[in-house]
């Protein structure tokens, strides 16, 4: 059976403005190492499957993006959302595009921009996971074993059901839970059956076809519809008709939270999602005083500070718990707790009409 993958790259990493912007967002820039997070993520699954049977969603925004920067992926394997629908729609189109080519095939999703560390391990699970997702009609996802009490992130609570498949325990799923607040959060480490949400899943595609049939029935109709017109019309002519009429919802609402057959591998990847700037902390060597520092950087009495620079000198002194982000027209400076707020300051932008900073 043949394994496809779909990679969504869609997103805009408003959380990691100022680098992250409107026409060069989050996946497409090179957060660590020498290529983007899109890139990386691509490497990764080319150690399971050609590139012809990896696919990508996104935006027309983006199609060129991805041309340039994955070269050798066919063009008909981008795939383009007229309009932002959440994920559950995403899945849904692809999977009817998919199947043209590779009926029947385990299908693995996951996002663009996550830093995975241990790519052997990562393979190796994934390996795992399609193999659980052909017994049953099993949905899988991969658990990320929590290090700390983190409320950014959802959470898979596990059952004492397990089974083995190639030197991995894969457990039964009995829940999704929504993010916590801190007290949860500890609990939830503390148990040990639960585990980030990494936003990866492995399915054959008639499975997740038939669970949309069942828990998403108008999403279910209009991509049949779209199936039809696919015979007569151009591909993206009948994507711009029906796509907008998706609901705006999440496959983990839609599909995870409501399925029965699911089941969890526990990983531990050196995985992050990068999901603000404070993931700098995580990914990258701190130095004696805790700051993560790139670039052209003079730092005095500076303690646990997260500072880019874009060329010019960054100059600091006396401070603590900050970020200080520098790019050609912007500066960021704000406190680390305030992180996952820099949303806001989109807004705001917005607002005040300055559209040119975004």
């Amino acid at each position: 059976m043949t394994t496809t993958c779909l990679i969504l790259a869609g997103g805009k990493g408003e959380r990691f403005w100022p680098k992250s912007r409107t026409n060069l967002p989050k996946q497409f820039l090179n957060i660590s190492g020498n290529k983007s997070m899109l890139q990386q993520t691509v490497d990764r699954l080319q150690k399971l499957m050609p590139i012809e049977q990896i696919f990508i969603i996104t935006n027309e925004s983006y199609a060129e993006l991805i041309k340039a920067q994955i070269p050798t992926l066919p063009f008909d394997n981008i795939i383009i959302e007229p309009i932002g629908r959440n994920t559950a729609p995403c899945v849904g189109l692809a999977s009817i595009i998919i199947e043209e080519k590779f009926p029947d095939s385990s299908m693995i999703v996951l996002p663009s921009d996550h830093i995975i560390k241990n790519e052997d391990e990562f393979v190796s699970i994934l390996k795992a996971a399609v193999e659980v997702s052909k017994q049953d009609d099993n949905l899988v996802t991969l658990g990320i074993t929590p290090t700390y009490p983190e409320t950014g992130y959802g959470y898979i609570e596990s059952t004492d059901q397990t089974i083995e498949i190639e030197n991995h325990i894969v457990y039964k799923v009995n829940q999704f839970v929504e993010k916590p607040d801190e007290a949860r959060a500890k609990k939830y480490v503390d148990a040990g059956n639960y585990y980030w949400n990494s936003g990866i899943f492995v399915w054959r595609l008639p499975v997740i076809r038939n669970h949309i049939r069942m828990l998403m029935p108008q999403m279910h109709d209009l991509l049949e519809s779209m199936k039809t017109s696919f015979i007569n019309s151009p591909r993206n002519e009948v994507i711009k008709s029906y796509f907008p009429r998706m609901p705006d919802q999440s496959i983990d609402y839609g599909i995870m939270e409501k399925a029965n057959s699911i089941y969890v591998i526990p990983c531990v990847l050196g995985w992050d999602d990068v999901g603000s700037w404070t993931a700098l902390e995580r990914i990258n060597d701190l130095d004696e005083n805790g700051n993560a520092i790139n670039g052209n950087i003079l730092s005095l009495d500076t303690k646990r500070c997260i500072i880019e620079s874009n060329g010019k000198l960054i100059a600091t002194l006396g401070v603590e718990d900050l970020i200080i982000v520098e790019t050609d027209d912007v500066t960021l400076i704000c406190k680390k707790e305030k992180a996952q707020e820099v949303k806001s300051l989109i807004k705001e932008l917005k607002v005040q009409k300055l559209e040119q900073y975004l």
